[in-house]
């Protein structure tokens, strides 16, 4: 996933010709789109903590510097019919043909759209650049 690579994982893992297994590739629900900066979660729920493990999500809200990259590449990520979350599962599918994600659900609705994204496919080459290309003007500004 963009936001947190594993490079030297999926490194081993290509060289050892093994599969990677993607345990968040929505990023605990953010990549979904559904979290704005105001939202707040119950302290029940693990986001709702403030684990240091815990990047995603900071004092029960989604953290802003992921939001901000999201929205900087959500037209991307949406691009050729896509939900956000089939677009984030589109670029772990295009980013590395040994990569699996894995992505949790609560709801059969998110299981169907999950599953969207291996009818829509990895992004396209073009997109996946661009999406870089986004992500380091937002990181330098």
């Amino acid at each position: 996933m963009w936001f947190t690579p594993a490079n030297e994982l999926m490194a081993v893992a290509a060289r050892e010709n093994l599969v990677s297994f993607s345990r968040l590739p929505l990023a605990m629900g953010l990549l979904t789109g559904k979290y704005t900066p105001a939202m707040r979660l119950p302290t029940n729920d693990v986001r709702g903590g403030n684990a240091e493990w815990m990047v995603f999500f900071r004092d029960g809200a989604a953290n802003p510097h992921y939001l901000s990259r999201l929205s900087a590449i959500r037209d991307l990520l949406t691009s050729g019919g896509r939900t956000l979350a089939q677009g984030a599962l589109g670029w772990i599918l295009a980013k590395s043909a040994i990569a699996l994600p894995v992505p949790g659900f609560t709801r059969p609705e998110q299981v169907e759209d999950n599953l969207g994204a291996l009818e829509k496919g990895p992004l396209p080459a073009a997109v996946m650049a661009e999406i870089d290309t986004v992500l380091k003007i937002v990181e330098t500004a």
